[in-house]
C-alpha cells in the first residue's frame, strides 16, 4: 500500500496456508498504481488472473488459490488461465 510505482519484473508474492478464495482475496484500498494480479493454486497452475485497479475495494479469484502474486501491470499480459508456473528458492 501507499506505493507510487513498481520496479519492472518485480513484485509481490503472498502465500496462503492453502487454496481458497477468501483468503486469497485481496484490496486496492490505498494503492497508488494499478497491478496485475495472479492466483496460483497449490498445484502451481494460474486459477485467475485480474488488471487490479487502485482503490478498489475486492477482488475474489475465480476459482481457489494458495499464492497471490502481485506485480506490475505490465506483467499482466504474461500469465494467462490454466500456465503452469515454478518457483525458484530464493535465499536472502
Amino acid at each position: 500500500m501507499f506505493t507510487k510505482s513498481l520496479p519492472d519484473q518485480q513484485g509481490l508474492l503472498l502465500v496462503q496456508k492453502a487454496d481458497s478464495r477468501i483468503d486469497a482475496s485481496i484490496h486496492m484500498m490505498f494503492m497508488w498504481i494499478d497491478l496485475a494480479v495472479i492466483w496460483i493454486n497449490s498445484e502451481l497452475q494460474v486459477v485467475d488472473v485480474v488488471l487490479a485497479r487502485r482503490w478498489k475495494l475486492a477482488y475474489l479469484p475465480k476459482q481457489p488459490a494458495q499464492y497471490v502474486l502481485e506485480a506490475p501491470a505490465s506483467c499482466l499480459k504474461d500469465f494467462n488461465i490454466g500456465d503452469r508456473v515454478h518457483f525458484d528458492e530464493m535465499r536472502l
